[in-house]
């Protein structure tokens, strides 16, 4: 049970609803221009996914009775919050700029790591959206929060996992600058947004004792940080995801770090939006490159429905697969801005190879998918994919 420190950090916790978010990607104007956009649809009767018992996977009880009511409970806030004006995402409306890159993959990469995207020596044309996580926009950056970092992957072929977006030629990881997450199950999360979108002090109280104590833990360690650049900020995926098909398919994390160990400082009078001032001051002047890592699961200790608990390095070590370059760009116009708010991000918009894996990962499903839909047809705005 939560002690009373625990009890006085409550208000921390409201940045994280709700967590389940649209994620969106971005272009530059020359590039937004020329992008061939297909038109998508989400569909009322999708079926909810089979789990993988070999990987570990099991389904919770009336698992999708509750991404439902979790799903239509965000919604309901979303149409409320928004109902004068252009609807944002649930969680992580503030984006610090979206970015194009490319994603290359490494010549000599370990076979058992050569699944899905990561062909050996393949480059891939990319978007990244930097963001923070709280679903206040208006919040300035040098207040604390956990900070998203979202990539799409561009021109990959292939039938995706998506019922409504089989045909998409796209694949995002979705990541946040914490290794793991403060809920491991559907019923927990659902008590936690039922406290946060009550207007009763008290079920706001009860906030730290619906998410338990590692929970609270977790999610103020996620919250309480603070950045001087994006770019050279440390993500993880957080939650396990599949690598390959067949009997050779395994559980693995995924992580990206700047490839250079130089790090930044916090300006000693940080303006409201300086994380999007030193992103452009950043490729303005310089390219940038990145690495993108994987950490494939070394013990079924390392439980894939337990997005609580994170998977020591010492004892899962990270391998680098691909870089991903940003080469020196002017990201900041109305157009770019305007095309990334119309696009969205999903750990869906995945190859089988890709699959994710665990609760959090099923719940995100139908939620994405119903979210996605609301906030678009509230703008008025097709949903689309690059």
């Amino acid at each position: 049970m939560p002690n009373i420190k625990h009890l006085r950090c409550f208000r921390t916790l409201l940045v994280f609803t709700p967590f389940i978010t649209v994620l969106t990607a971005c272009s530059d104007t020359a590039y937004y221009k020329n992008t061939k956009l297909a038109v998508i649809s989400a569909s009322n009767t999708t079926p909810y996914l089979e789990t993988d018992a070999y990987l570990g996977e099991k389904l919770q009880p009336n698992e999708k009775m509750t991404a439902q009511e979790i799903s239509t409970v965000i919604e309901e806030s979303i149409r409320k919050e928004y109902s004068a004006g252009k609807a944002l995402r649930d969680a992580h409306p503030k984006a610090h700029g979206c970015v194009r890159a490319e994603f290359h993959v490494l010549k000599n990469i370990p076979n058992q790591l050569a699944k899905g995207i990561f062909i050996p020596d393949k480059t891939y044309q990319a978007w990244i959206r930097f963001s923070n996580a709280s679903n206040d926009a208006s919040r300035a950056d040098i207040e604390k929060d956990a900070r998203g970092m979202a990539i799409k992957i561009l021109g990959v072929s292939g039938q995706k996992i998506l019922e409504s977006e089989k045909d998409a030629t796209t694949q995002d990881f979705i990541m946040i600058n914490h290794p793991v997450f403060f809920v491991n199950d559907g019923q927990r999360y659902l008590s936690f947004i039922h406290d946060v979108n009550s207007k009763s002090i008290i079920k706001k109280v009860h906030i730290p004792f619906a998410l338990g104590l590692k929970g609270t833990m977790n999610a103020l360690e996620t919250r309480n940080s603070k950045i001087s650049n994006p770019l050279y900020t440390r993500y993880w995926s957080m939650v396990p995801y599949q690598l390959g098909l067949g009997n050779d398919r395994q559980a693995v994390k995924y992580s990206v770090r700047n490839c250079s160990t130089v790090s930044s400082t916090l300006p000693k009078k940080p303006s409201h939006n300086f994380l999007r001032e030193a992103l452009k001051d950043t490729l303005q002047k310089q390219d940038v490159c990145m690495e993108f890592l994987i950490q494939p699961r070394t013990s079924n200790k390392m439980q894939v429905e337990d997005a609580m608990t994170e998977w020591k390095e010492t004892e899962a070590p990270f391998y680098q697969v691909a870089t991903l370059y940003i080469p020196k760009q002017s990201f900041d116009t109305p157009e770019q801005n305007e095309f990334c708010e119309n696009l969205s991000f999903t750990p869906w918009h995945a190859l089988p190879e890709h699959k994710p894996l665990g609760a959090i990962n099923r719940l995100r499903k139908i939620i994405y998918e119903n979210i996605s839909k609301v906030r678009h047809d509230m703008n008025s705005v097709i949903r689309q994919e690059p």
